[in-house]
């Protein structure tokens, strides 16, 4: 085995962004062979929130690929980037979010709610209040803002900003958005063990240059684990929304999501519960609800939590048709007899201000 049969089997490793392998990109330096150990560095021009995946890669190529597994692998993560000018400042940090004035996470117990619908809809709504807004999407396995923005094609720059490199994020309908899908094709899967994810999710927030905000809405992954914990111990939350839809399976595991954020380690408040889903009215009998779901599980899931229902937002189609358009149904303009005007969303939109300015008047 030489350096040569290594950087072979590292042909094999693609960046999922650049469609390109590692060594082409000139990503792999100083490889070393010695006393069964490899060990080389991974050169990243700047930030790259695949850093880990890549990494990993690249593990399990050698490993499938050398005669010997009984080997060791030592992998050096660097961003090579210009020497810093004199008389800069230190590495922003949670610096990054100095200008931002609330943080407020939508979370849900389980997938398939509605969770980043509420959330992409409850920004556009803060905007449309006239608030400087912003949108992490941190559901790091499936993020779904790129297509529900239409900023799929989006390719976020780096730049240097007071001697750190920062991520630009994307600005679309007066709003700042970052996803960790702006990193990977549509297609590509994200593998990545807690640890990994956590550490997205981190420099997806952290090390974007968010500027002025009065809000910025992070979308979560559904669930509970390590990335939700990640999140509250390392960002500053003014507070949290639950998404759920009145079916007892998702009353369920919301209660759990609840009961997270609510653990004496952690603490986050709760502002609410946000009831998706909750009945389907077909435009030929407006009259008519039906209650697909069941019928007010989140009031009776607010009320047994002593939690505020902020919202219940009804199954209509040009949602579904918005956030396949990319373009959030309270920026549409349809006059059809589908039209939907999102009064629910404004109305969220107006309660959460409303509980995080009465927070910060109680404080003072």
């Amino acid at each position: 085995m030489n350096i040569k049969n290594i950087e072979d089997i590292l042909r094999g490793v693609i960046h999922p962004a650049k469609d390109n392998d590692i060594i082409s990109l000139g990503m792999v330096e100083g490889i070393k062979i010695s006393d069964n150990e490899i060990r080389f560095r991974l050169i990243f021009p700047t930030p790259d929130p695949l850093s880990s995946t890549i990494k990993k890669s690249c593990e399990d190529a050698l490993r499938r690929n050398m005669p010997d597994g009984n080997f060791k692998i030592s992998i050096m993560e660097l961003v090579r980037k210009q020497e810093p000018a004199k008389n800069k400042k230190p590495e922003l940090g949670k610096e990054a979010l100095a200008e931002v004035r609330h943080i407020i996470a939508v979370a849900s117990g389980k997938g398939g709610v509605g969770k980043s619908t509420v959330a992409v809809n409850l920004a556009v709504a803060l905007s449309k209040l006239g608030y400087k807004v912003g949108l992490a999407d941190a559901d790091v396995y499936g993020p779904s803002v790129p297509k529900m923005t239409a900023t799929e094609d989006a390719a976020p720059i780096v730049e240097d900003i007071d001697g750190k490199e920062m991520i630009l994020p994307i600005v679309k309908f007066g709003i700042k958005w970052m996803s960790i899908g702006y990193f990977a094709r549509p297609e590509q899967p994200l593998i990545w063990r807690g640890p990994m994810a956590s550490n997205a999710l981190k420099q997806m927030i952290l090390q974007v240059f968010w500027g002025e905000l009065d809000y910025l809405v992070v979308d979560l992954p559904p669930g509970t684990g390590d990335i939700h914990i990640s999140l509250i111990s390392e960002i500053p939350l003014s507070g949290a929304i639950i998404v759920t839809t009145p079916q007892a399976v998702a009353l369920s595991d919301a209660e759990k999501g609840a009961n997270m954020f609510r653990n004496k380690d952690l603490n986050t408040p709760i502002l609410g519960i946000v009831e998706n889903m909750s009945w389907f009215t077909p435009a030929e009998l407006p009259d008519n609800r039906y209650y697909i779901f069941g019928k007010n599980g989140g009031r009776e899931m607010a009320e047994k939590l002593k939690l505020r229902l902020l919202a219940q937002i009804p199954i209509v189609q040009s949602i579904r048709e918005s956030g396949d358009d990319g373009i959030p149904v309270l920026l549409q303009n349809r006059s059809d007899a589908l039209s939907y005007n999102g009064a629910e969303f404004v109305e969220l939109a107006k309660d959460v201000s409303e509980i995080l300015q009465h927070k910060v008047r109680s404080n003072l």
